[in-house]
């Protein structure tokens, strides 16, 4: 599964989903057919869903709360764990990403 424009990009491969370029979509709406593609990966119950963000320049309030909502959901499958991995060199993701954990203590999250 794949998305891809001129803004950004996010795929998946397995139980990856791969998100990368600047994506600053209006709203919950515009940010559905993302989190349709994060629902099936999440549908699927792996053992471990990796949210690559290492390629990901900027992502707006509306993304990052796309990523709460979503991580929220994962911790409601006690059988399935989350790992982010972010980038030292993206300044949101250090600050951003660390929150994640506080939704799911057991978040493994991987910055550098």
């Amino acid at each position: 599964m794949e998305i891809s424009t001129n803004d950004y990009r996010v795929w998946t491969e397995g139980s990856a989903i791969h998100y990368e370029g600047t994506m600053r979509l209006s709203g919950t709406d515009a940010y559905a057919p993302i989190l349709e593609i994060m629902h099936a990966v999440l549908e699927a119950k792996p053992e471990v869903i990796t949210l690559d963000l290492t390629g990901l320049e900027f992502l707006n309030s509306s993304g990052i709360n796309l990523l709460a909502k979503f991580t929220i959901e994962i911790r409601k499958q006690p059988d399935v764990g989350v790992r982010v991995l972010g980038s030292k060199s993206i300044p949101w993701q250090s600050k951003s990403l660390r929150n994640l954990q506080r939704l799911h203590p057991a978040l493994e999250l991987t910055i550098s």
